[in-house]
C-alpha cells in the first residue's frame, strides 16, 4: 500500500512540475486555439507552421526543414503528405536522387495568404490573454528551451 501511495505522490508531482508534461499540455491548448481560428482557411496550425517554414526557406530539402523545425524526417514526411495531396506544396527529387526538395505551389502560397490574417487574430488573442511582458518572457524561455537539445 505504501508503494502505491508513494507512486501516487510522485505522479502528482509529475503532473504539477514536469517540464515535458506541462509544455505538451500548453502546446495542445495553443494548437486547439489556433486550429479553431485558422479553420476558415482550410489549414490547421501545424500545417500553417509548415507552410510558413517552407515559404521562408524558399525551396528546402526535407532534411534541412526537419532540422529547422526540430522534427525527425519520418514525422515531417508524414505531415507533408496531406499538404502535397492538397496541392499546397510539391516534393521533387534534388540534385542527389536521395534528396527531396520541398517548395510551395501557387495554391500553397494562396492558402498561406488566406491564413495569415487569421493567424494574426489567434496571435493577438494569445498576447491579450498573456500580456506583452509575460509573452516576451515566455518566448525567450521557449527559445532557450529549444537550445537544450544542442547543449551537453
Amino acid at each position: 500500500m505504501q508503494d502505491q501511495t508513494t507512486q501516487l505522490a510522485l505522479l502528482k508531482k509529475v503532473a504539477a512540475t514536469c517540464t515535458c508534461f506541462n509544455l505538451r499540455k500548453a502546446s495542445r491548448t495553443v494548437t486547439q486555439l489556433f486550429d479553431e481560428i485558422l479553420q476558415p482557411s482550410g489549414i490547421l496550425a501545424n500545417q500553417f507552421t509548415l507552410l510558413t517554414a517552407i515559404n521562408l526557406a524558399g525551396s528546402v530539402t526535407i532534411t534541412r526543414l526537419a532540422q529547422e523545425l526540430v522534427m525527425d524526417r519520418t514525422t515531417l514526411t508524414r505531415n507533408l503528405k496531406p499538404l502535397e495531396k492538397q496541392g499546397l506544396l510539391q516534393i521533387q527529387p534534388g540534385q542527389d536522387q536521395r534528396m527531396r526538395v520541398i517548395s510551395l505551389t501557387d495554391k500553397g502560397q494562396a492558402a498561406l495568404t488566406k491564413a495569415l490574417p487569421l493567424w494574426e487574430v489567434a496571435q493577438t488573442r494569445v498576447l491579450e490573454q498573456l500580456g506583452q511582458e509575460r509573452w516576451s518572457t515566455l518566448l525567450s524561455g521557449l527559445s532557450d528551451t529549444v537550445s537544450l537539445l544542442h547543449k551537453g
